[in-house]
């Protein structure tokens, strides 16, 4: 396949079970092309279900997966020229609904939240991305959120490294709180930082984050009440510290929705949240001396459910996937207002839900 310089892959999971009313088709990866809208498909793992979160090796020489509702994770390696991937192996995160997972500084660990069964693990990688099987498992405790549906025990959404990468954040829905944890490399064990947690407002549901480019603050997607709480972020620590708290919705917005994904950009001017239901993405200005929040805009984005956005390698464009209209939005961002302007389907493909690029070579 001739690709153009500067051309990057796409790779995108989907859901795939009728559990979750999904239509996706499994792993996909894509050729993109800098000034051009619609990707190019090159491969299609169709044997795989619910590839829901996707993330690279440090060298990003290999490919994870979580199998969202299962209880495992796969590693894949990646063809740097043609950006296909081949199985390396799969192993049991020893949870159920593995949602999310991130990749210590060493190239050492693969650390994975379980959703439904409250826990963090953590797994060994050898030096050809294998992933070994769980050396520590940490389960999460607290005070449950008052929601009887949504807050039945503690459910971690999200593990991410801040920009030293020194501590991982998880937002955890279930008890309305973000926790704070370290890797001990030698000991291959999970800490919690005591002190370090952000707790949120009641009925919050934190979901997601994103660390400021300075690593000075935090911001925390809050699902169930639609809101973003802005931290201060003690990078010697570990400590969040609430500090702001804003909507993600307009005040018109009168029918049921939740924020989704969130996230920044790389001179720290815009912030972006997604919310299904009342289907858009919603604009922030970032003062980025104080860190606090100022609503810009937010807008209607073609398609239903837009449950993940991420920005482009460039930042010229957001990527939405619109989970339940099977298809990934391009929209172009002004440089000047960080306001959102579509400009095509960049890919039909059925429930996707999460996206991540990587250069071509």
């Amino acid at each position: 396949m001739e690709m153009k310089p500067g051309s990057y892959f796409a790779y995108v999971g989907s859901r795939t079970t009728k559990e979750r009313n999904a239509r996706g088709i499994g792993l996909s990866v894509y050729a993109v092309t800098p000034g051009e809208t619609a990707w190019t498909l090159v491969q299609v793992l169709d044997d795989l279900v619910n590839p829901s979160f996707l993330a690279f090796d440090r060298h990003q020489r290999a490919l994870y997966a979580v199998h969202g509702d299962r209880s495992e994770i796969s590693a894949f390696r990646i063809d740097p020229q043609t950006g296909r991937l081949t199985l390396i192996n799969q192993a049991s995160t020893e949870g159920k609904n593995p949602v999310h997972l991130c990749i210590d500084p060493g190239n050492r660990f693969i650390t994975v939240a379980n959703h439904i069964t409250s826990t963090l693990a953590l797994m060994p990688l050898g030096e050809d991305g294998s992933i070994g099987p769980v050396c520590d498992l940490v389960s999460l405790t607290g005070t449950l959120g008052p929601h009887r549906v949504e807050q039945p025990f503690p459910k971690p959404h999200q593990v991410l490294f801040d920009r030293a990468e020194r501590f991982i954040a998880v937002p955890d829905k279930g008890l309305d709180r973000t926790f704070v944890f370290r890797i001990d490399t030698d000991a291959q064990k999970l800490v919690a930082v005591e002190g370090a947690t952000a707790p949120a407002q009641e009925n919050a549901g934190p979901r997601h984050l994103v660390f400021s480019p300075s690593n000075q603050f935090a911001y925390i997607v809050n699902e169930l009440n639609s809101t973003i709480t802005a931290c201060r972020f003690d990078a010697t620590t570990g400590a969040l510290s609430p500090f702001q708290v804003v909507p993600s919705l307009p005040d018109s917005c009168v029918v049921n929705s939740r924020a989704s994904e969130i996230t920044i950009t790389s001179d720290c001017r815009f912030l972006y949240a997604s919310n299904r239901g009342y289907d858009s993405v919603s604009i922030y200005g970032v003062d980025p001396g104080n860190g606090r929040l100022s609503f810009v805009d937010c807008e209607r984005i073609e398609g239903r459910t837009p449950r993940f956005i991420t920005l482009s390698p460039d930042e010229r464009h957001l990527f939405v996937a619109n989970e339940d209209s099977d298809e990934i939005i391009a929209c172009r961002i002004d440089p000047r207002s960080g306001k959102l302007m579509p400009c095509g389907t960049a890919a039909r493909t059925g429930s996707p839900v999460c996206i991540v690029f990587r250069p071509r070579g």
